[in-house]
C-alpha cells in the first residue's frame, strides 16, 4: 500500500501506529471481517496488529470490555499494548495467521478440539455483568426472520404466502422457547474454527472477535463450534465431539442438562443459527457489497436437511425448504452440496 493510494482513514492509522511504536512501519491487510473492522499487521519487530473500528461504524469499547472479562476468567485473549478509543485503534500482539480453520485436518481435529473445549469451559463458567446484552426473545425471535426476508425474499426472489408465513413464524417460535428453556450462560456468539487462533506456545487457543458476546442458551456456542458456517465434519464424529464435551463441562461445574436433552439443544440451537446467517450472508450481498458468503449457502442447507426432519415441529420448515428454497437456489446456480 502506498501514500498514493491511502484514504485519509489509513494515514491517520499509520500514523497512530507510528507514534505509538516510535518509528514507521508498513502495514499489510491481516484479516478480512463482514463489519466494517479491520486489522493490519506491522512489519515491525516483533510484528503487530492494528485493529481499526472507525468511530460511528464500530465501537472499540464493548472489544475492550469482553477482552477484559475474558482474561479476567481464564479465557486466552489477545493483549492490548495501546489504545485511543476515541479513534477507534488498538494495538494489539499478533497472534500469526493459524486460526483453526485454516489448521484443522482430519488427523488433528480431536486435539485441536479438545483444546478447544478448555477455553469454551472457561467461558461459559464466566458469570455474565448484570448489565450485560441479553439473548432476549426480542434478539432470538429477530435472528431467524433474517432468513425470510434477507434470503428467501430478496436473494432467492420468492414470495410468501400466509401459510408460508405462518409456518416460518411457528418454526421461530419453537426455536426461541428452546433456547430460552436453556441455562444461560455467557455466550461468545461465533466460537467457532476462524475465530480460535493456534498461538507458538501450543497452550490453549486464542479466543477473538468476542466483541458480540451476550448471556444466552448455553448450546449455543457448542453449536456454532461443531456447525461452521465454512468447515463440515461427519455428524457421526460431531455426535463424539459433544458428548465429550458434555462429559468435561459437567465435571467442570456447567449447569448442563443430560447428555440427550443437550444433543437435543444443540441441534435446535444449529437451527436457529443456521437460519440466522443465511439471512446474514444475504444481507452482506445485497446492503453491504460483499457477496463471497453466499458461496457458503449450501452449507447450511445441508445442516438443515440433517436436522430438521428429526424434529417434528419443524417439519414443515423441511418442507418447505425442499419444495420452494431448493429450487429457487437452484436456478440460481447455488446448489446444496
Amino acid at each position: 500500500m502506498t501514500d498514493e493510494t491511502l484514504s485519509p482513514r489509513d494515514l491517520e492509522r499509520v500514523a497512530w501506529t507510528s507514534r505509538v511504536l516510535g518509528t514507521d512501519t508498513a502495514q499489510q491487510r491481516a484479516s478480512f471481517d463482514a463489519g466494517f473492522r479491520s486489522y493490519w499487521r506491522t512489519d515491525s519487530s516483533p510484528t503487530r496488529i492494528v485493529m481499526d473500528s472507525p468511530p460511528g461504524l464500530e465501537d472499540v469499547a464493548p472489544w475492550l470490555e469482553i477482552r477484559d472479562l475474558l482474561e479476567h476468567g481464564g479465557v486466552r485473549v489477545p493483549e492490548v499494548l495501546a489504545s485511543d478509543i476515541e479513534h477507534g485503534f488498538l494495538l494489539l500482539e499478533d497472534l500469526g495467521t493459524n486460526t483453526y480453520l485454516h489448521d484443522l485436518v482430519d488427523a488433528n481435529a480431536d486435539s485441536l478440539f479438545e483444546s478447544a473445549f478448555v477455553q469454551l469451559a472457561k467461558l461459559q463458567a464466566i458469570a455474565p455483568p448484570q448489565d450485560f446484552p441479553r439473548y432476549d426473545r426480542e434478539r432470538l425471535s429477530m435472528e431467524p426472520r433474517l432468513f425470510d426476508e434477507w434470503f428467501c425474499i430478496r436473494h432467492l426472489g420468492l414470495t410468501l404466502d400466509c401459510a408460508e408465513m405462518e409456518l416460518l413464524d411457528a418454526a421461530t417460535l419453537h426455536l426461541v422457547d428452546a433456547a430460552l428453556a436453556q441455562a444461560q450462560v455467557l455466550v461468545h456468539r461465533d466460537f467457532m474454527p476462524r475465530n480460535l487462533m493456534r498461538t507458538t506456545s501450543g497452550e490453549s487457543p486464542a479466543v477473538i472477535d468476542f466483541q458480540g458476546a451476550v448471556a444466552g442458551p448455553i448450546a449455543y456456542d457448542p453449536a456454532s463450534l461443531f456447525k461452521d458456517a465454512f468447515i463440515s465434519w461427519p455428524e457421526q464424529r460431531v455426535q463424539a465431539w459433544l458428548r465429550e464435551y458434555h462429559r468435561r463441562a459437567v465435571a467442570s461445574g456447567l449447569p448442563l442438562p443430560p447428555i440427550e436433552r443437550f444433543l437435543h439443544d444443540v441441534n435446535l440451537m444449529g437451527v436457529h443459527r443456521h437460519l440466522k446467517i443465511l439471512g446474514i450472508f444475504a444481507r452482506l450481498k445485497y446492503r453491504d457489497g460483499k457477496p463471497k458468503y453466499l458461496d457458503d449457502a449450501p452449507r447450511f442447507i445441508a445442516y438443515l436437511d440433517t436436522v430438521l426432519p428429526r424434529h417434528p415441529q419443524l417439519v414443515p420448515l423441511h418442507d418447505f425448504i425442499q419444495r420452494r428454497v431448493k429450487p429457487a437456489m437452484a436456478a440460481h446456480g447455488n446448489l446444496p452440496r
